[in-house]
């Protein structure tokens, strides 16, 4: 969450250079003729067994890595430094006047894939960083006397690393010699229930080796492909039993379905924070004093429904948190006084949580270890302090995998009634493929809110594929509705705004361009040039950073605001 002080000019050009290179770029389908029977994978080493061989890579910015990997036993793994963005590329043979498929699985930074010298159309395709693996796709055509490409991956300037794996030139054999066809992989296993909420049921299974993606059946019926050991159904009635199974698919065609499961998705009144109002807002609350008003947990607004205490402290465990008062900043506020507080905000029905991460925030849950740490630290807070839950505000990354494993080791020690919330950045959410969103995706059965931060961001998609800039009513609602049609429940999302122009870098709009966008989500009333598709009456509401700037501008966003939210539908 933001400090003020601490995040002007934060990854502002980066993520500005990145939505530029974006819009340079287009995503190509595949070719709409079928691939015939004697057409193959014309790369070498395609799935890099062999190490790097038949591979350049630029500035040695490749290597080969055992983990992650899509297929196999290898991927490549290649480090964008400096000047460098990492370029690895092959040189294909391949024939005149044919088509080809082109194809590659890629994870972590930001990856392209393309190919050069077609004596055509060259062609590419990109994707924004993933956690998990995701296939890039296009096609291209061959000119009259072209009998050899250059294929490539690179990633970008000053981001993370990527990893390619199962890379394919599909098509006519160019005589070059390449890789062996696919065979139909085998039938996953170990599928099982990580979930269930109201309408959805979470699901996992074991990954399969060569497979590049799977299908869920429910009762019989196809419903969902994805390319992960994971799938999130929605749509579903409440206190109902479903029979769900899994198939493996690559090139080769799709495996056998595996044995079935039994989920009963939930009662209509079960799930976390059923006390909360249907719409909520949400304020932080600063351990600190950074300029803004001081306060006191009692002094906090009453137009506030969550008060997320900012910010847990990392330990020298890994994953592991505390929270230390700073009474010293704080006019000698003391932990006796700060803990009444909370227990007199949760009687007049308001909900106290401690907030983890922060701009600076160095907590890391990358390890079954350090999640089982983060589980017992907070759950040591919540028995202290009297806390109702948590807050995962964590703006330097994380591991969905292990920050799923940690939130519901920590629901199964606090219980149903747990609160908890989540504040990414703007790019942790374009995509359900990046770790902020499968993270509130695999929780979303414990899931509160996702407050996204519309602020400090600059220019980014929405849901239309269009981009929209900070400040404006359509900024909130198009990437409001990537989340909505993304998976989460309406009742799971919020809109997160600074209070006041000092409350942030770049972002702060008046109260009333956010009570307009609740009007656009809710009621489809004052839109601007985006209108979502339907409306979303069960929107939870709003947050803010933060309720001390709130009270510095005399609470004019909560004064505001907070009328608004609790008189929606």
């Amino acid at each position: 969450m933001d400090l003020v002080h601490r995040r002007f000019g934060r990854r502002r050009r980066v993520w500005a250079a990145a939505v530029t290179a974006a819009l340079a770029l287009s995503f190509t389908g595949l070719d709409a003729n079928p691939a015939s029977a004697a057409d193959v994978n014309n790369a070498k080493n395609a799935g890099f067994e062999s190490g790097l061989s038949d591979w350049t890579c630029s500035a040695g910015s490749g290597t080969t890595v055992s983990s992650p990997v899509h297929g196999g036993t290898a991927a490549l793994k290649a480090t964008p430094s400096g000047q460098d963005n990492a370029r690895c590329s092959q040189t294909v043979a391949v024939r005149p006047d044919s088509t080809y498929q082109l194809s590659a699985w890629v994870q972590g930074g930001y990856a392209y894939l393309g190919v050069t010298g077609t004596g055509t159309t060259d062609v590419s395709a990109w994707t924004p960083d993933s956690g998990s693996w995701k296939q890039l796709t296009t096609s291209f055509t061959t000119g009259s006397s072209t009998t050899s490409v250059t294929v490539y991956t690179h990633g970008w300037y000053g981001q993370q690393p990527y990893y390619v794996d199962d890379l394919s030139v599909f098509g006519p054999d160019g005589g070059g010699g390449g890789d062996p066809e696919p065979t139909v992989p085998g039938t996953p296993g170990g599928l099982s229930v990580s979930g269930t909420t109201t309408d959805s049921v979470s699901l996992s299974w074991n990954a399969v080796p060569g497979a590049t993606g799977y299908t869920v059946y429910r009762d019989g019926t196809k419903v969902t492909a994805v390319t992960g050991t994971s799938a999130t159904i929605t749509g579903l009635e409440p206190s109902t039993s479903y029979s769900f199974q899994v198939a493996a698919t690559n090139a080769a065609g799709e495996s056998a379905k595996s044995a079935a499961v039994t989920a009963r998705t939930k009662d209509q009144d079960s799930g976390g924070g059923d006390d909360l109002p249907r719409h909520a807002v949400t304020g932080y609350w600063q351990n600190f004093d950074n300029g803004a008003a001081v306060q006191r947990i009692s002094d906090v607004s009453d137009q506030y429904d969550i008060i997320a205490v900012a910010f847990a402290d990392a330990t020298g465990t890994p994953g592991a948190v505390t929270f230390n008062l700073d009474t010293a900043g704080l006019n000698g506020y003391t932990v006796d006084q700060f803990k009444a507080d909370i227990r007199a905000k949760q009687a007049a029905g308001k909900k106290v949580i401690i907030s983890v991460g922060g701009e600076k925030g160095t907590v890391t849950v990358n390890d079954s270890a350090s999640a089982a740490n983060f589980a017992d630290s907070v759950y040591a807070l919540m028995q202290e302090y009297g806390f109702d839950g948590v807050d995962i505000d964590l703006e330097n990354g994380l591991n969905a995998t292990y920050m799923t494993q940690a939130l519901r080791a920590l629901s199964a020690k606090a219980g149903p009634s747990m609160i908890l919330t989540m504040a990414p950045q703007t790019i942790d959410m374009q995509s359900t493929s990046n770790s902020y969103f499968q993270t509130a995706l695999n929780v979303k059965d414990i899931l509160t809110v996702v407050n996204m931060q519309y602020y400090n961001s600059g220019s980014m998609l929405g849901c239309d594929g269009k981009v929209y800039h900070q400040g404006s009513v359509d900024f909130l609602t198009a990437l409001a509705c990537i989340q909505l049609e993304g998976g989460l429940d309406p009742s799971q999302v919020g809109l997160g705004l600074p209070a006041s122009t000092r409350g942030a870098g770049s972002g702060y709009v008046e109260p009333s361009v956010v009570n307009a966008a609740l009007d656009c989500l809710t009621r489809g009333t004052n839109c601007g040039s985006f209108k979502p598709s339907k409306t979303y009456p069960s929107l939870r509401g709003a947050m803010t950073w933060s309720t001390n700037w709130d009270a510095t501008a005399g609470n004019a966003w909560s004064n505001a605001v907070g009328p608004h939210v609790h008189a929606l539908p």
